[in-house]
């Protein structure tokens, strides 16, 4: 596992983009503010072309999270979805690891986090108003995720976003929750907002 993802506290920054199909991001140590991870979508033509229609929630991606050095430590793999999504997560071996996969009848948004035997290891459940999401099993709470404000005018202008990604203490280090927490993160906008 990457020593990066070893860390407890992370800034997420969206590129900003007017009229952009793929979603790509640079993670950040807040306290070095030292971009120690790049999060890049692989676009086919055809899902580039639909990303700009109404179906834009419907379409697949592909997105390899990797080290400043390219090496991939995560991927994370959808299909084209109709209701609900189901999101795939491999190790930087293309190995699975896991995925989740979005409740039916939720909220605010919700889904599942799943290990790859596809037992639940904890849920995400959030608000949209205040966009503040809690990654959870029962009264534990592995990590929390909340949108960080960029500015009016980038926010009403683009499509970009931050975010602060803070993982617990008691998430052990080198675990595949870890990997999937922060996969999760990387789709949150794409499975239940856009």
């Amino acid at each position: 596992m990457s020593a990066e993802l070893n860390k407890n506290l992370f800034l997420i920054k969206e590129h900003v983009g007017m009229f952009k199909a793929a979603n790509n991001y640079d993670i950040y140590n807040p306290d070095t503010n030292q971009i120690i991870m790049e999060c890049r979508e692989d676009l086919g033509a055809l899902t580039k072309l639909f990303r700009f229609t109404k179906y834009k929630k419907n379409t697949p991606f592909n997105i390899i999270v990797s080290d400043t050095q390219g090496n991939q430590i995560i991927r994370i793999s959808r299909g084209v979805t109709i209701f609900t999504s189901k999101v795939d997560v491999f190790d930087n071996n293309d190995n699975a690891i896991g995925g989740f996969k979005q409740k039916l009848f939720s909220f605010g948004g919700a889904f599942d986090v799943l290990d790859k035997n596809e037992q639940v290891v904890c849920s995400l459940k959030g608000k949209w108003t205040g966009w503040d999401f809690k990654f959870t099993s029962g009264n534990e709470e592995f990590a929390q995720v909340a949108k960080k404000w960029a500015g009016l005018g980038k926010e009403m202008f683009t499509s970009a976003d931050n975010y602060v990604l803070s993982i617990s203490d008691t998430v052990p280090e080198d675990s595949d929750i870890r990997k999937l927490i922060l996969a999760a993160v990387m789709c949150i906008d794409m499975v239940l907002n856009e």
